[in-house]
């Protein structure tokens, strides 16, 4: 015989059975057919001094890649994730130093540029000679706006900033430093991987590691399983066809939406999977100031200081601690675990100091070559524990855009035409995967540089790095990375303003974003924004779109 209930204990236990569903948002959205989102997040990797860029890039300039197109690149890393790879070709930097003043500001090959980076703004205050070296204009110049990632913090993270962190703990000065958050305002972000694992542990470490129901939801098991049992308590109380019928209804409603999971999950065995382990952050000796190797020193055995980084940061994003994540990697930095004994600027110069013509050092091509590898695996371990962690119907890093993104083109040349950018990730079916895309023209054949036409062997010991002789030919490979930024911060979600540009925040948004810095056009920057502001080209790359030709 069952026992009766009154209607006030039907609900009760009803509401219980909803409470007992956490991954169910509001009721009335789902009963209409909407479904909850998964996260979107953007995560940058960003290195120094280019790369060989005849090397780097595959030959297929325009069009769907395979694993064989990478095979014979560096990029050889990354062929395992080739189907969610996306290589925007034909993209210029802003604010490219010249000797001639041709293009950009007269600052320094290294100030002004990372200073515009990822602010497509001047930098203050300006000198229009490229051999000075005043030190307020070569060394200490700073960008008279706020960079990317903070523009999309400022509306998406909840305190307003980004997620930033300092590969190897190194200090940035304005020749190295990318990140923003105001007018001439640098921001250092955080250096120690530990600062960011205490925080992320606190989500999980208080009340213990997920449940199991949270865990199996997390793995696709449906809600209505987890509350089977109160469900099934409900319905042996004597009640009413009409409470019936609600009861069937709400099972009907549960087991329709209840699969849908915006999240992956967050938890200590999350952690460990990753290896975003204390073990692991406390072995990571940081470098503070100094020149000495700290990325290549071992951890564990395939594991070193770098990826820990990644691997606190992708705990972090799949916890939902910021949506925008950079991970800088130093500048000036000695690769002794890779063999190589000068550091890497004076390296990317080809001739083993910062100055700008000599002799080639020996073998220099491949040690540059050794350094990119190294970049590669780097982002390829992070682009792997993105892709192995479900999310929804798919992988977290489907729900997110990881780009690496590179100082300059090639390093000797300083050109920042024909970047080199890599992303790995459609943020959530926005851009198109699996291709590589010649933004400016469509060109299959688009030229993959001249990196190796000087310091090679067989050619010239001599280099010159003020012809750009190493670079590419500076009349294409053109297209303003202005347009990417906007392609980025449409598919996070930020809002414009009346002025197509970020709004400062997202409810004063009024639609997508067309605008982003002041100039993208390299030659306007020179004189140090003396010209009106101006964005010839509006909006966009509709061509890195998913279902575009």
């Amino acid at each position: 015989m069952t026992k009766p209930m009154n209607r006030r204990i039907f609900l009760r236990g009803l509401g219980g059975a909803c409470v007992a569903a956490p991954f169910l948002s509001s009721v009335a959205e789902k009963a209409a057919g909407a479904q909850v989102a998964a996260p979107k997040r953007l995560m940058v990797m960003f290195t120094h001094y280019g790369c060989i860029t005849t090397k780097f890039f595959p030959t297929k300039t325009h069009g769907a890649l395979t694993a064989a197109d990478l095979q014979s690149t560096t990029l050889k890393h990354l062929a395992p994730y080739v189907d969610k790879l996306l290589i925007p070709r034909g993209i210029r930097g802003m604010n490219e130093w010249t000797a001639q003043m041709q293009r950009g500001q007269g600052n320094d090959p290294h100030t002004q540029v990372v200073g515009s980076f990822f602010t497509c703004q001047p930098v203050t205050p300006n000198s229009n000679d490229p051999f000075s070296f005043d030190n307020a204009t070569k060394f200490n110049a700073k960008p008279i706006g706020a960079s990317l990632d903070h523009v999309i913090a400022k509306q998406l993270s909840k305190d307003g900033t980004p997620l930033f962190l300092r590969v190897g703990n190194r200090n940035d000065s304005p020749q190295s430093a990318i990140s923003y958050s105001g007018k001439e305002t640098s921001y250092p972000g955080l250096g120690n991987p530990g600062d960011v694992f205490k925080n992320l542990t606190g989500l999980f470490g208080n009340s213990g590691p997920m449940t199991p129901d949270t865990y199996a939801a997390v793995k696709g098991k449906s809600v209505l399983d987890l509350v089977k049992d109160d469900l099934d308590t409900l319905e042996r109380f004597d009640m009413s066809g009409n409470d019936r019928m609600k009861l069937e209804a709400w099972k009907e409603l549960l087991d329709s939406t209840g699969t849908i999971v915006s999240g992956a999950a967050c938890s200590a065995d999350t952690a460990t999977a990753l290896g975003a382990t204390q073990m692991n952050v406390d072995k990571v000796k940081p470098g503070g100031g100094g020149s000495g190797d700290v990325l290549g020193a071992k951890v564990t055995d395939t594991l070193d200081a770098a990826d820990v980084y990644s691997n606190v940061a992708v705990l972090a994003a799949i916890c939902n601690y910021n949506p925008v994540t950079f991970l800088k990697y130093p500048g000036s930095y000695v690769f002794s675990s890779l063999g190589l004994n000068t550091e890497a600027h004076s390296l990317s110069h080809r001739i083993g100091n910062a100055g700008m013509t000599g002799t080639c050092v020996n073998g220099v091509i491949d040690m540059l070559i050794t350094i990119d590898d190294y970049y590669t695996r780097k982002f390829a371990h992070l682009v792997e524990l993105l892709n192995s962690i479900p999310e929804g119907d798919g992988k977290v890093l489907d729900n997110t855009a990881a780009v690496w993104m590179q100082e300059m083109s090639d390093g000797n040349a300083h050109n920042l035409n024909n970047l080199p950018i890599i992303q790995a990730g459609s943020l959530g079916g926005y851009f198109k995967t699996g291709w590589a895309v010649n933004v400016e023209d469509g060109s299959a054949a688009l030229s993959n540089g001249k990196s190796e036409s000087a310091c090679t062997d067989g050619t010239s010991n001599m280099v010159n790095g003020t012809t750009q002789s190493t670079g590419t030919d500076s009349k294409i490979a053109n297209a303003p990375v202005n347009k990417y930024y906007v392609n980025l911060m449409n598919a996070m979600g930020v809002k414009a303003g009346a002025d197509g540009y970020a709004a400062a925040t997202a409810a004063a948004g009024q639609g997508e974003v067309v605008n982003f810095g002041m100039y993208d056009n390299t030659a306007d920057f020179i004189g140090g924004g003396t010209k009106p502001a101006k964005i010839n080209s509006p909006g966009g790359f509709d061509a890195l779109k998913a279902g575009s030709a």
